[in-house]
């Protein structure tokens, strides 16, 4: 399986939000050259989740893992996300969709900003 990123955020009208999401994206590539990474968002800019995927599959890519940007497991992370990837699933035989956690449910992500605040 070829294995292809999609960092998935709210999204905002300010331009400049999406900035820390272009960041990540371009220091996984960084880390891993040759990694396959894209932005998408829920509302507000683009592209969507859906747009995305079917980006990532028309790229050749048949094995997807969303990374919900969320600090917080809100409604979005918690019923929106989960059912724009149930809707998607099916619409794409052969191809693999999965969802991980939020990356504020990481400890990792806890210790390091626990650790920005004391600074």
């Amino acid at each position: 399986m070829t294995r292809a990123t999609i960092l998935f955020a709210h999204g905002s009208r300010d331009p400049l939000w999406s900035q820390p999401m272009q960041a990540v994206a371009r220091r996984m590539r960084e880390i891993e050259p040759g990694a396959r990474v894209r932005c998408a968002y829920l509302e507000l800019m683009q592209p969507d989740l859906a747009t995305a995927v079917r980006a990532c599959v028309d790229e050749g890519y048949d094995d997807i893992v969303v990374v919900p940007m969320f600090l917080g497991v809100g409604r979005h992370a918690r019923d929106d996300l989960p059912a724009l990837v149930a809707q998607l699933a099916p619409t794409i035989p052969g191809t693999r969709i999965r969802l991980q956690a939020a990356v504020g449910e990481d400890p990792r992500i806890v210790e390091l900003l626990a650790r920005i605040a004391l600074d």
